[in-house]
């Protein structure tokens, strides 16, 4: 099989082309090595036998000649990060859609029908799925404001009763409520990926991740995944920043779960047209993980900053429902939480780190997106 990986330099799109080169694949990469993702340069794991296209996918020309011979496309190619996108929202557009656009026009005009494997976002959903306690059933829960805060707690309730809601696993068909910009660009891949390939012909598979973790996360970049902002801190021997009260819940899966998912994905073809969550399943508190990190990095007195803050945007609460992706690809998360925790660790020690943390929160204060800290009234009632 000939794979183009977009993207291919970077977190996730480097271990995939690993996996396809291994597996004795011919693969081309094409990254611009953005210097936010690559501040060293071009990294040095990138396989000698991969070939390598420096280049942009928003260009109509690089992104043609990428594809020429092409069997399948895993289009990881993005800007990530949910603060920076309020603040650039041209340029989150414009390299996660406008980029998308220009290779799906690309491939409908192309002779072959490469398979596509999208990667999207749990974003998306905004906040996840809910319960009532009352009578357990399902309740659609919008984005918190700093007002809903003052009011009514960290946790959301519901909108009706006000009553105290429990958090449940998110399937495919939620509706989709995230409304921060990358949110929203990560979603029009996925309705412009299965709307072009269906009308001409070529398969395509949307794949929501969750919070994806693991070595090769750039430890300079403040707007990458949390783990990678605790541990720069942490490296620096500097407490981890905790938003809230750090109670809030996220999934975290491990950078080679994902990559057997997006394998799955290239090679079962009853996945077509399909959008499929690829997370853990299991919600860990924030404030957890951070002190996890700590004693695992070695440093096990310093305690996280809780800083009571609530920051625009922001879900309390959002884990995967992964029955669709087990059952369509055979999908299990297999690595264990304390053992891809390690991995990652192992490896940091040894990576160029920044803490560009202030950096980035001094951004959004700037743009009034984080708030002073709050201190919102107690749950009205236990789970």
């Amino acid at each position: 099989m000939r794979v183009l990986v977009t993207g291919g330099a970077g977190f996730i799109g480097s271990f995939v082309v690993d996996r396809l080169v291994a597996e004795g694949h011919q693969v081309r990469i094409l990254d611009r090595l953005d210097s936010q993702a690559h501040p060293a340069g071009p990294p040095g794991y990138v396989p000698p036998s991969a070939e390598v296209v420096i280049g942009d996918v928003r260009d109509p020309a690089t992104c043609a000649a990428a594809l020429v011979g092409m069997d399948a496309v895993v289009h990881a190619a993005a800007a990530v990060g949910i603060g920076q996108s309020l603040y650039r929202v041209a340029h989150y557009v414009d390299v996660n859609v406008h980029g998308t656009a220009v290779l799906l026009e690309r491939l409908a005009e192309g002779p072959g029908r490469p398979r596509l494997v999208m990667l999207t976002s749990m974003t998306a959903y905004g906040e996840g799925a809910y319960r009532r306690l009352s009578d357990r059933r399902p309740v659609p829960v919008g984005i918190r404001t700093e007002a809903d805060v003052r009011r009514w707690g960290w946790e959301p309730v519901c909108p009706v009763t006000r009553e105290p809601l429990v958090p449940l696993p998110t399937p495919e068909d939620a509706a989709l409520g995230g409304r921060n910009v990358y949110a929203l660009t990560k979603r029009y891949q996925e309705e412009l990926a299965l709307s072009i390939g269906a009308a001409y012909g070529f398969p395509v598979v949307c794949l929501r991740l969750f919070n994806v973790y693991g070595p090769r996360q750039c430890l300079a970049n403040p707007y990458t995944g949390v783990l990678a902002i605790f541990l720069s801190r942490l490296l620096a021997g500097e407490p981890p920043i905790v938003y809230e009260d750090g109670a809030q819940t996220r999934d975290f899966i491990s950078v080679h779960d994902v990559v057997d998912a997006i394998h799955r994905a290239l090679t079962v073809s009853g996945s077509d047209g399909t959008v499929l969550n690829i997370g853990s399943g299991i919600p860990r508190r924030i404030d957890a993980v951070a002190h996890r990190l700590a004693e695992l990095a070695g440093v096990p007195s310093i305690e996280p900053t809780i800083t009571g803050r609530f920051r625009y945007g922001d879900v309390r609460h959002c884990v995967a429902d992964i029955q669709r992706a087990e059952a369509v690809l055979g999908f299990r998360p297999r690595v264990p939480w304390d053992e891809g925790l390690a991995e990652l660790v192992a490896w940091a020690q040894t990576a160029r780190f920044r803490d560009g943390f202030f950096q980035a929160d001094q951004e959004l204060r700037t743009r009034a997106l984080v708030s002073a800290r709050l201190d919102p009234p107690p749950v009205a009632a236990q789970r």
